[in-house]
């Protein structure tokens, strides 16, 4: 039994580029498109809460605050900058089985404070940092319960 070629092959040896050349036209776009907004940098406000529960202020927490001018309290006492991670470890050396830090900042202070503030903590020994939040008003408050 002999085989037949039966002429000219159907199947095409060419590569067809087409269908990468739009899968990269599509990349680029995208990459044009958020490019600028990656570079423009990320403009951070501290969130209001919507269904926060009201609590007395327990004097067991250690608390940091910064103002807008990027002054630090610990505990509404004033702090100097180079005393934070010292004073930090000492509060939470007393306080073995809570390593919490709740942070105020300032809705308007740039965000490189707050990660700043978060590094300090990290480093004295905090385990979590907790962003404290103000309930918004009933004015500002959804429609509907929301």
């Amino acid at each position: 039994m002999a085989m037949s070629t039966g002429g000219p092959s159907t199947v095409m040896n060419d590569i067809n580029v087409t269908p990468m050349v739009d899968v990269m036209l599509v990349l680029l776009i995208i990459f044009m498109v958020v490019m600028p907004t990656i570079m423009a940098g990320f403009q951070a406000t501290l969130p209001t809460g919507d269904n926060l529960k009201s609590r007395p202020e327990d004097e067991a927490r250690v608390v940091m605050g910064v103002d807008v001018r990027g002054n630090y309290y610990l505990d509404k006492k004033p702090v100097r900058r180079d005393q934070v991670p010292a004073m930090l470890a000492q509060a939470f050396r007393e306080r073995p089985q809570d390593k919490v830090l709740f942070l105020k900042a300032d809705a308007n202070l740039p965000y490189l404070e707050i990660i700043t503030v978060m590094e300090l903590a990290r480093d004295a020994g905090a385990r979590v940092v907790a962003a404290v939040s103000e309930a918004r008003s009933a004015a500002e408050a959804p429609a509907g319960g929301g």
